[in-house]
């Protein structure tokens, strides 16, 4: 089962967790990614500061809004189209612009606050 690592220090990151994994019943696992073996996953605090990933026991991984269209396509029935659109050509570059805008002002948006934002470059 793919798993989606997300900032544990991010109230927006954890409730849209809780959305996903609850209301979605997205058929992943979820964890923060300060909590897990990074190392083993080929990741790095960095990475994973940056955007959210799935990783797939293959070791595949994708990021950002390429990890959530395929959250979606795991999901409740209904939902599954909705990442399949997500991984088009142009919508998936509309989708990654969008991830990109959401995690620079999550700290602004519903469930976040000043421990939400990005670490500045």
């Amino acid at each position: 089962m793919a798993l989606f690592l997300y900032d544990d220090d991010c109230g927006f990151c954890k409730r849209a967790v809780v959305f996903a994994r609850d209301r979605l019943r997205a058929r992943t696992r979820f964890a923060a990614w300060q909590h897990t073996d990074l190392d083993a996953l080929g990741l790095t605090p960095e990475q994973t500061s940056e955007a959210a990933w799935v990783v797939h026991p293959d070791g595949r991984r994708l990021k950002g809004g390429d990890a959530v269209a395929e959250v979606l396509l795991r999901s409740r029935p209904l939902v599954r189209p909705v990442g399949r659109l997500m991984r088009l050509p142009l919508l998936r570059s509309l989708n990654r612009l969008a991830y990109r805008w959401v995690a620079a002002n999550r700290h602004r948006l519903p469930g976040g606050g000043a421990s939400c934002a990005l670490p500045s470059a």
